[in-house]
């Protein structure tokens, strides 16, 4: 059974998550601050990290900054009590996973961590390698190659790129990118997407005669390559 990491300063909360993932069968280590949680975290092999926002010592940020300098792998929760979305995306900038605010239904939180679980499992039955044209992701080192020549990229930038590259020559609506590749349900707002997307085709596109990356309008994106 997967090997869980709660990174909670508010006693209760962390108790009550304990207990509830262990009756669930995972194995269930807590952290009260942001330094105990961070040393945990790089210092043992977790499935899945569960870490606060709001911690003393080091804040969530910090720590999973830290956290992904050196592990890009393990999928990381967020849990918040403020709703935001210049928070989440501050989160997802730095290679969070998911986000669930607070207070929130444990059924919700158990199913969460079942699909973030499973979907690591699925990309390690996979091949780590996506190539469309002369560009090749791997997704197991988290590097991006295009025309032999490394492309410096965001977690975030990366997610949403492996993303649409695995489903090339497929039009992808800006609703699923937002539930796929965010984490959380669509709230109407996807300028976010726009932006990344326009992140990415000057990193990926500029200064090659072949553009991978389109748009179609009024439905989303598609990375499109010259064989289907």
């Amino acid at each position: 059974m997967a090997n869980i990491l709660i990174i909670e300063d508010e006693d209760k909360i962390a108790r009550i998550l304990q207990l509830e993932l262990e009756h669930e069968g995972y194995q269930v280590q807590v952290g009260q601050d942001g330094r105990i949680g961070l040393e945990l975290a790089v210092n043992n092999d977790w499935d899945l990290i569960i870490l606060d926002v709001m911690l003393p010592e080091l804040n969530g940020i910090e720590v999973l900054r830290r956290f992904r300098q050196n592990n890009t792998a393990t999928p990381v929760m967020m849990v918040t009590a403020r709703d935001t979305i210049p928070e989440k995306v501050s989160g997802f900038e730095h290679g969070a996973n998911d986000y669930v605010t607070k207070p929130f239904a444990i059924e919700e939180l158990l199913a969460r961590i079942r699909n973030l679980l499973r979907l690591v499992q699925q990309q390690g039955v996979t091949s780590h390698l996506i190539e469309v044209d002369d560009l090749s992701i791997d997704t197991r080192t988290r590097s991006v190659i295009r025309s032999g020549r490394n492309v410096e990229l965001t977690p975030k930038e990366f997610d949403l790129l492996a993303y649409l590259a695995e489903r090339s020559n497929q039009v992808i609506s800006r609703e699923e990118i937002i539930s796929d590749v965010w984490g959380y349900d669509f709230v109407g707002d996807t300028n976010v997407i726009d932006v990344y997307i326009r992140y990415l085709r000057q990193k990926i596109d500029k200064g090659f005669p072949t553009k991978l990356i389109h748009t179609s309008r009024g439905i989303g994106y598609l990375i499109k390559g010259s064989t289907p």
